[in-house]
């Protein structure tokens, strides 16, 4: 039932269909971001809802009719749902939709309270169609959401590189824990593939799968060995150390991370790590990652740095900050946000170590801490024609001006490397392009160029 088009829709909308004015024939609406959180927002995630849900013929008789009983059911009336209008669609159309989508290419940063998306029924008979897709086609908000923190915290990590250390070290500075998080399958594969834009580091296997099915892309992103505390614990108390000494056996080169809290992470640190595992862990040919998972995290990871400084050593870099040797890191995973990531850097930073020695794991605060509001996105009918006269319509509430929307047909321009939206009829190149028409995506997304348009200057 989940992939019936025509129960993909808030309740209400199965009424809509009667209350537009009489002889309407089309209906335009926009999507944008209101504001929000940030100041400009990443775009991505149409094309999977298109390909996913909207392609082909999605409109079938036995849909029509499973709809119809469903419908009966949850209004206890069964006049509410529009059948002519879907066997319209069947009869005339093959099943496919009369709609015309236009976007902005996925990828693109745009400051908000600018059109991103706008959309119109091509056949006058199905002039509600176009905001009966409301429901589905706003759920872009949480791709582009995440998309958008994610490269926030880009921002923010490159600049304590910047400052303290290497740039050219960003794309796996942030990896995403948030698979568990998420409230659905679905959400972790579009939230996660959205992350990936931006960084290259990700355990949200689904994400990857996403990005791999609708985006074009072979692998968008790579994990290593990393141990959790079922893996340590097992052990028991008295065999910590064997629990570590089995992670740099079974994994003796290359990068593995390893939970080091389960009792107290400081004496792990400086007993077990530090001095027990020392010299195996300095001639290993590759990188212990030690992770932290509990405690307030900027205290937490200044003195695991300080007390692996004092044992591993520790060096003055170009920018003079101290680094640890190559061969030990730290990885933050717990309790991971925007705000206390940047907490974090600046901490450790006053305390002259450089943001080279540890990376994020971000996982509710990546996928899930955040919602449509974060960044205020709207789906709004700006223009309708009714027995051949378009009327350019808008809302403007007394109660919130923020809610104000926009009116007639829209378009996105560039002047002077600035965006302006502006009325259809004005001069200037539009931005938005026909990504979908009629049943057909007209556009599939390459993720290597999404990359490339939402990429951060190094």
């Amino acid at each position: 039932m989940f992939d019936n088009i025509l129960l993909l829709t808030d309740s209400y909308k199965a009424s809509h269909y009667r209350q537009y004015p009489p002889k309407t024939e089309k209906v335009y609406s926009y999507f944008e971001s209101r504001g929000g959180k940030f100041d400009e927002v990443v775009f991505f995630g149409l094309n999977y809802y298109l390909q996913h849900y909207l392609s082909g013929v999605v409109v079938t008789q036995q849909k029509i009719e499973e709809a119809a009983t469903f419908c009966a059911a949850h209004f206890g009336d069964d006049s509410l749902f529009y059948r002519e209008g879907w066997e319209y669609i069947l009869h005339q159309h093959g099943g496919r939709l009369p709609v015309s989508i236009q976007a902005v290419p996925e990828g693109s940063v745009v400051p908000t309270h600018h059109v991103l998306m706008t959309v119109e029924n091509t056949d006058p008979a199905c002039y509600w169609l176009t905001n009966y897709l409301e429901t589905l086609l706003v759920q872009v908000w949480y791709g582009s959401t995440v998309a958008t923190l994610s490269r926030e915290m880009k921002k923010l990590i490159l600049k304590a590189l910047r400052e303290s250390g290497d740039p050219d070290a960003i794309d796996f500075k942030l990896h995403d824990f948030g698979f568990r998080g998420v409230s659905s399958v679905e959400s972790a594969a579009v939230g996660g593939a959205a992350h990936l834009i931006n960084f290259k580091g990700s355990d949200t296997l689904v994400g990857c799968l996403l990005a791999q099915k609708y985006y074009a892309e072979a692998m968008a992103g790579f994990s290593i060995p990393a141990s959790e505390h079922s893996t340590m614990t097992s052990w028991g108390r008295a065999g910590e150390l064997d629990a570590y000494a089995n992670m740099l056996e079974q994994y003796p080169t290359g990068l593995v991370a390893v939970v080091s809290d389960s009792y107290d992470v400081y004496a792990a640190c400086e007993s077990l790590w530090g001095e027990k595992l020392r010299e195996r862990i300095l001639q290993r040919d590759g990188t212990l990652v030690v992770r932290p998972d509990s405690g307030y995290p900027p205290e937490v990871v200044l003195n695991i740095l300080n007390i692996l400084g004092q044992k591993f050593g520790r060096s003055l870099n170009a920018q003079g900050f101290f680094e640890l040797p190559p061969q030990v890191r730290v990885i933050q995973g717990d309790g991971i946000d925007y705000e206390m990531t940047q907490d974090i850097l600046q901490h450790i930073q006053e305390h002259q170590w450089s943001a080279n020695n540890i990376s994020f794991g971000m996982g509710g605060g990546l996928l899930q801490k955040l919602h449509r509001d974060t960044q205020k996105f709207a789906f709004k009918c700006s223009q309708v024609v009714v027995n051949g006269q378009a009327r350019d319509v808008f809302k403007q509430p007394m109660t919130d001006q923020g809610k104000a929307s926009k009116k007639g047909r829209l378009k996105l321009i560039q002047r002077q490397g600035q965006y302006h939206t502006v009325a259809e009829a004005e001069a200037g190149d539009d931005l938005l392009r026909e990504v979908f028409c009629d049943g057909e995506v007209l556009l599939k997304e390459n993720f290597t160029n999404i990359r490339q348009r939402a990429r951060v200057s190094i």
